[in-house]
């Protein structure tokens, strides 16, 4: 009788240990993908932030037409998607 409650015991032991491991890797796994979609964020918001400003130069220097600014801008933010796709995964 004495070796079946140790019996018990270990294997209880044993599945809380577990639990515990598993618990504190998928919070640092949930972290990480936090940080990697913040990186996404920011990178994104650059991108745009640049957009608009290229948009601006091109305006104000008027080497192009409007459209092809408009065009600039749609490349620059692809540009910026594409790198936050490359963080991302």
């Amino acid at each position: 009788m004495i070796a079946s409650r140790n019996g018990y015991w270990g294997r209880t032991i044993g599945l809380l240990a577990a639990a515990g491991f598993l618990a504190v890797s998928g919070t640092a796994l949930a972290t990480e993908q936090a940080q990697e979609r913040q990186q996404g964020r920011d990178a994104n918001q650059a991108a745009k932030k640049e957009a608009r400003s290229t948009k601006v130069d091109c305006r104000q220097e008027n080497q192009k037409s409007n459209a092809a600014c408009r065009q600039d801008k749609r490349e620059t933010k692809q540009d910026g998607r594409q790198e936050k796709r490359d963080i991302k995964y």
